[in-house]
């Protein structure tokens, strides 16, 4: 009983040392409600885009993300397309200089992109 109460212990030390962790690794925060292409922002592998999408209408929302070198202007793919209100995150295994071009369509995004160590990685959940 001891050693459970112990290791349910530590479990919750690791847990919340991980939420403050990323929470003070946080690189970038955009919020909008139109279509932008973002600041430059840089990052180092790994790194996570968290995204909310909220609005007035249950239907009719929509976002689409597509990640950009910044140096270059090379599209390197779409991050995102959705017509749903939600939120989730992903979870990117190299770094380096880049924007966000953001379509939105009667919506409210926010979209945070926080740095991660390879612990805090391994640990990753798509969602």
């Amino acid at each position: 009983m001891r050693a459970l109460l112990r290791s349910l212990l530590c479990v919750t030390v690791l847990l919340s040392t991980l939420a403050t962790a990323s929470a003070a690794d946080r690189v970038r925060e955009f919020r909008g409600t139109g279509n932008t292409t973002t600041p430059i922002f840089q990052v180092e592998a790994p790194w996570v885009l968290d995204w909310r999408l909220d609005g007035d209408f249950d239907e009719l929302v929509a976002l689409d993300v597509t990640l950009v070198e910044a140096l270059t202007g090379r599209h390197i793919g779409r991050v995102l397309h959705t017509k749903r209100k939600g939120n989730g995150v992903k979870l990117f295994n190299s770094g380096g200089r880049y924007q966000l071009r953001i379509s939105s369509s009667l919506a409210r995004w926010t979209i945070k992109i926080d740095q991660l160590t390879r612990e805090e990685a391994e640990l990753y959940v798509p969602k």
